[in-house]
Formats: structure tokens, C-alpha cells, sequence
């Protein structure tokens, strides 16, 4: 049994997508009720890094997941942990559209999200909140720089796969993904921490 799928066999989640980018709206239906499970649990942990009181919880989240999956149909799905990446990438969006939203309305104060084990698990960097707009902005300016290295940090960060379902979905070697999870951390440190100067 996968722990990412937990009751779909190896191929069974390909299979769906694949099914249901070929005009089956039963597939996805299948494929959601079989990965809900999961995408609560990734929902959750996005949620826990948010700031406290947010008003979105993992069943909204993962709804909107599921309505942004809906519409777009034309992913060129390749296997289980690239859905669970996208997943990811689309959690997100959300999040960030939310905290846009937010602070539009109150102009005021920052929306923050926990993002850890930055340079290296440092406790000072480990223990501190960033904006999630300017954690957005500085994934973009990384996706600008290496986008492998973005897709990286959000299926080890958001969607919370391991180095080897990462290596899987990128189809790269998983010291490949190391190294790029190791590069992409220290970047976004320091990003973000020139961005608080």
C-alpha cells in the first residue's frame, strides 16, 4: 500500500487521470473519492503553517482544489505524485489568492505562513513566520531562475512528498532532487530575508 494513496494500487491513479483526460468525468469523480483522504492531510498541513485563526479549513481547501481540477482538464497528467504536486501548486494559489484578498479588505498586518527547515533546518530560521505573498513572490522569481528547483519545493514542501516520489514526478534522480531542495531552501532564505531589510 502507497502512504500517498493509500487505497489505490501503483498505476491506479495514472490510470484515472488518464481516463479522465480522456473525456471520463466518472474517473475523476473515482479518482477524488480514492485521494481525498490525502488531500485533507495535505490541506491540513497548509493550513497549520497559516496564521492562526484562518478562516479557510481543509475541506473548503481541498473543494476548491477539486473545482480548479474540474475545469482543467488538459493537464498532461503524468503519474501520482505529479497530481499530488499540482495539488499542491494549486493549495497554493488558493492561499495566496485568499491572503491577497484579506489584506486587500483590511490593509493592514501581514498573512503568514511557517516555513521551515530554511537554510538548513537553522533554529532561527525554523522557528520564524514569512508573508505567504512574499514567500509567493519569491517562489515565481525562483520558478524565473529554475523552475525545476520551484517544482521541487512545492512537492517537498506543499504536497509534502518524499525525495523519492519528487525524483519520480520530475523524472530526475533522486540525489538530483537533493540537491535542488538543498539550493532552493538557502535561496528562499535569503530571498525572503533581503525582502525583510
Amino acid at each position: 500500500m502507497n502512504p500517498i494513496d493509500g487505497h489505490l494500487g501503483p498505476h491506479e491513479v495514472t490510470n484515472l487521470l488518464r481516463a479522465w483526460r480522456g473525456g471520463s468525468e466518472a474517473a475523476l469523480e473515482t479518482l477524488l473519492s480514492k485521494v481525498y483522504a490525502e488531500l485533507r492531510r495535505m490541506a491540513r498541513a497548509q493550513l497549520a503553517r497559516e496564521r492562526p485563526g484562518h478562516t479557510l479549513v481543509p475541506t473548503a481547501l481541498v473543494h476548491e482544489v477539486y473545482l480548479r481540477l474540474a475545469r482543467d482538464r488538459a493537464i498532461p497528467w503524468q503519474n501520482r505524485a505529479h497530481f499530488f504536486g499540482a495539488c499542491a501548486c494549486m493549495m497554493r494559489r488558493i492561499l495566496v489568492d485568499h491572503a491577497r484578498r484579506r489584506l486587500a479588505r483590511k490593509r493592514a498586518g501581514a498573512t503568514t505562513v511557517v516555513f521551515q527547515d530554511l537554510a538548513d533546518g537553522s533554529a532561527q530560521a525554523s522557528s520564524g513566520r514569512v508573508d505567504v505573498i512574499a514567500l509567493d513572490q519569491a517562489l515565481e522569481n525562483l520558478e524565473s531562475l529554475n523552475p525545476r528547483q520551484c517544482r521541487v519545493v512545492e512537492m517537498r514542501f506543499f504536497a509534502g512528498l518524499s525525495i523519492e516520489e519528487t525524483a519520480e514526478s520530475l523524472g530526475v534522480a533522486s540525489r538530483t532532487v537533493k540537491l535542488d531542495w538543498t539550493k532552493a531552501r538557502a535561496w528562499l532564505y535569503h530571498e525572503l530575508a533581503r525582502g525583510k531589510a
